[in-house]
């Protein structure tokens, strides 16, 4: 944390490869913001699935004030992991920023930020950090071993997973519109129901066929879908949202109420809070993926905790 007589220093974390090579065309006009607004700032890009990991996870010991995510979710999501040691168990961290770039900025929308790179490197330099809270799953990887994972935003399971998993292989330059789009038309194809049972802080909240389920910390996710509308990542509790078992012309007729946030209180639509979520699938054999802030990191059965203010974000 810095003083108001000192200037933070910055740890610019880019993934250029998001949006296609978007982030990358914008770097140059990230670095003039950074110089307008007179920060100290270093940039580093990443050249690995979880390179963002370690980068972060070795800013405090630079003495890094603020670790700033260029991309979109995936990049804030592999960011997150380095406020967790090996042990699942919270560390000290710098604050956090967000710059926006990307196919995917779900989250940024739940806190307020536009797409304006001067506006985000504007709120690193003046605006005053705020606690939110973090999410910590632990569930098992494709493979069926057990691995944890931090999210920001939304951590879902049913169709969501399958979705990931073609959106990840679709081409960048479609853009992020697009590529959630036709990835969730595809995945709405393919998928069928299958059965979970979730608890939440230990009670009974839904057993049977779903379509999906989402954990949210953020409002948002899949392009701009308000799965979520209540979710406030700062209020201590998950929004937890089920579509239960709908048919594929029922969920396509509630998914323009889906997209403004209007679908709660809708038949087959259920709604909880809380701080732990548990989900298993009621059939062993059934392989129910995740989503987890846009990557799919492996399946239920999964435990969800919240940690309240875990993180300072700049934003």
């Amino acid at each position: 944390m810095t003083t108001s007589s000192s200037l933070p220093r910055v740890l610019v974390i880019a993934n250029p490869m998001s949006g296609g090579g978007a982030t990358a065309r914008r770097l140059p006009e990230i670095e003039r913001a950074l110089r307008r607004h007179g920060l100290r700032y270093q940039i580093s890009c990443t050249t690995r699935p979880g390179h963002a990991s370690v980068l972060a996870a070795g800013a405090r010991a630079r003495g890094i004030d603020v670790v700033a995510a260029v991309g979109g979710d995936g990049t804030l999501n592999e960011v997150a992991q380095a406020w967790l040691d090996a042990d699942g168990k919270l560390v000290e961290s710098p604050d956090l920023a967000l710059i926006p770039s990307g196919s995917g900025g779900d989250f940024r929308k739940t806190v307020g930020l536009s797409s304006s790179i001067d506006e985000a490197v504007a709120r690193i330099r003046y605006a005053r950090p705020r606690p939110i809270d973090l999410g910590v799953l632990e569930l098992s990887d494709h493979e069926g071993r057990p691995i944890r994972r931090a999210f920001v935003n939304i951590a879902s399971f049913g169709v969501g997973g399958l979705t990931d998993e073609i959106v990840n292989r679709a081409p960048k330059w479609l853009g992020g519109k697009a590529v959630f789009f036709g990835g969730t038309v595809l995945a709405m194809l393919r998928y069928k129901n299958a059965e979970v049972r979730v608890r939440i802080d230990g009670a009974p909240f839904y057993e049977g066929p779903i379509f999906n389920v989402a954990i949210a910390n953020g409002c948002y996710f899949g392009g701009g879908m308000k799965i979520a509308p209540h979710a406030d990542p700062s209020d201590g509790r998950f929004e937890i949202v089920a579509i239960g078992d709908l048919a594929k012309t029922e969920v396509l007729a509630l998914s323009s109420k889906i997209y403004s946030g209007s679908h709660l209180g809708e038949t087959g639509v259920a709604v909880g809070q809380g701080k732990v979520v548990e989900a298993e699938p009621i059939h062993p054999w059934t392989s129910v993926l995740m989503d987890v802030d846009g990557e799919a990191p492996g399946k239920l059965p999964v435990r969800a905790t919240l940690l309240p203010g875990a993180i300072a974000l700049r934003a």
